[in-house]
């Protein structure tokens, strides 16, 4: 029974990033076809690369920073 728990989770969450993949497709589609697509990449550039720089901080931060029970380096927290 909780394989079949784990097969429907894992289905939902397929079916749900599938969902999310056409729709970024037809967003950007509508945009081509209106020509904003320029315009709304040079908007999101910004805000990609500052996603991508604080996802690099995590990563390198070892994920400690702003979890629970986590500590400076002189013992605070």
């Amino acid at each position: 029974m909780e394989t079949y728990l784990v097969l429907v989770r894992f289905g939902v969450l397929v079916g749900g990033l599938v969902a999310l993949a056409l729709l970024v497709f037809a967003v950007a589609l509508a945009l081509k076809r209106r020509g904003r697509l320029d315009d709304a990449r040079r908007y999101a550039d910004p805000v990609v690369r500052a996603g991508l720089r604080a996802a690099v901080r995590r990563i390198e931060d070892g994920g400690r920073r702003g979890s629970p029970g986590a500590r400076r380096g002189d013992g605070r927290r």
